[in-house]
C-alpha cells in the first residue's frame, strides 16, 4: 500500500486538477491527461434544490447532503472539512443566518483559489476559507458548533487522527455531521492498492463497522447513521485494475460501497 505522504500527494493532484479544469461540468473528471482517468463524481447527489446553492462552486465530488442532517440554525459556527469550491460551506451559509460563521478548510491551493474566487462573488464576510488538513486543522480548541464534511474523511489516511481533531474543534455539546464512503465486504487487491483509486473515493474507504468503531474510539456519544445508500462502480472504472473476468466476479460479490451521512455528539 502506498505510504501516507504518496497518498496526500496523488489526491492533492487530483483535486487540484479538478479545480483548475475548465469542462469539469461536461464530466471530464479528474484524469485529464493520465493514462487512467477515475470519475470523481460516482457517487454525487444533486444539490440544486438547496437554499444557497451555487452553481459554480458545485464540482460534483460529493456522496451526500449533509447539510440536511447536520440541524443547522441560526448563528452557529459551521467548519467544512475538505471544502472544495465551496459548495457545502454556501448552502451552510443560508442556514446559519447573518450571524452565522461558516469556515471551510482544504489541503489544495487551488480549491481555496476557486472557493475564495466564488466568496467574491457574493461578497460574504460571514465566511471564510483556510488551507490545512483535516489531520492538524488550523482552527483553535472549542470554534465550532457543527462540523460537516463530504466524501472527504475517506481520504484522509489517519482517520483516527482526523476524528480526534474534529472532536478538538467542536464546542461543548457540539456535534459533526458527515457524509463519506464505506466499504461492506473485501476489496479486491488491485483496487486496494491503488493509489488512484484511493484519490476517487474507493480504496481509502474503511469497513463501516471499522469506521463506526474509530468515531466510538475517540469518544463521540449519540452515533446514528442517518442515510445509508449503496453506490455502483462503473465498469469503466474497474476494468483500469481488473480484467474482464475479475470485473464480473466483483459485480456478484457481496461486496459493497455504501454512501452513508453519520452524525455524532461531542
Amino acid at each position: 500500500m502506498n505510504s501516507p505522504e504518496e497518498i496526500k500527494k496523488v489526491v492533492k493532484e487530483k483535486y487540484s486538477q479538478i479545480a483548475v479544469a475548465s469542462d469539469i461540468k461536461s464530466g471530464c473528471g479528474c484524469g485529464c491527461g493520465d493514462n487512467k482517468e477515475v470519475d470523481y463524481t460516482t457517487f454525487d447527489l444533486d444539490y440544486k434544490s438547496q437554499r444557497g446553492y451555487m452553481e459554480d462552486a458545485d464540482l460534483k465530488l460529493g456522496c451526500g447532503v449533509p447539510t440536511e442532517f447536520a440541524g443547522i440554525g441560526e448563528g452557529d459556527t459551521v467548519v467544512d472539512l475538505g471544502s472544495g469550491a465551496g459548495n457545502d460551506v454556501f448552502v451552510a451559509r443560508a442556514l446559519t443566518g447573518d450571524s452565522g460563521r461558516v469556515i471551510g478548510i482544504d489541503f489544495s491551493e487551488d480549491m481555496l483559489a476557486k472557493a475564495n474566487e466564488n466568496k467574491n462573488k457574493l461578497n460574504d464576510e460571514n465566511v471564510e476559507f483556510r488551507i490545512g488538513e483535516i489531520e492538524a486543522i488550523p482552527l483553535e480548541d472549542n470554534t465550532a458548533d457543527i462540523v460537516i464534511s463530504n466524501c472527504v474523511l475517506n481520504l484522509v489516511p489517519d482517520k483516527q487522527k482526523a476524528f480526534s481533531e474534529i472532536i478538538r474543534i467542536l464546542k461543548p455539546g457540539g456535534h459533526f455531521c458527515i457524509s463519506d464512503i464505506v466499504l461492506k465486504g473485501e476489496l479486491p487487491t488491485e483496487l486496494k492498492e491503488s493509489a488512484e483509486a484511493y484519490a476517487g473515493c474507493v480504496s481509502g474507504a474503511l469497513q463501516e463497522d471499522e469506521y463506526i468503531e474509530i468515531i466510538k474510539s475517540v469518544g463521540y456519544s449519540n452515533i446514528r447513521i442517518e442515510t445509508s445508500n449503496e453506490v455502483q462502480l462503473p465498469d469503466e472504472l474497474l476494468k483500469e485494475y481488473l480484467i474482464s473476468d475479475d470485473i464480473k466476479s466483483f459485480n456478484k460479490s457481496d461486496f459493497g460501497i455504501f454512501s452513508i451521512t453519520v452524525v455524532a455528539d461531542k
